[in-house]
């Protein structure tokens, strides 16, 4: 009797264990996209200064050499 009560709790608890363990897959798998979409926009943000730097060196250096 004792046995089967012990049984009928474990089987409870892992279900709950369970159940806690697959809502952090899904939330860890929602928090990994939203990291990963920011991790994108600033990689992006990144290659756009090092592009607007250069492109803003590239033309001081024309202006110098086209001075008179």
């Amino acid at each position: 009797m004792l046995l089967a009560v012990g049984l009928v709790v474990l089987v409870l608890v892992l279900l709950k264990t369970g159940k806690a363990a697959r809502k952090f897959a899904v939330t860890r798998g929602h928090v990994n996209a939203e990291v990963g979409a920011a991790t994108g926009m600033l990689k992006a943000r990144k290659a756009a200064l090092r592009i607007a730097v250069r492109d803003r060196f590239r033309r001081a250096e024309i202006d110098k050499s086209t001075e008179a």
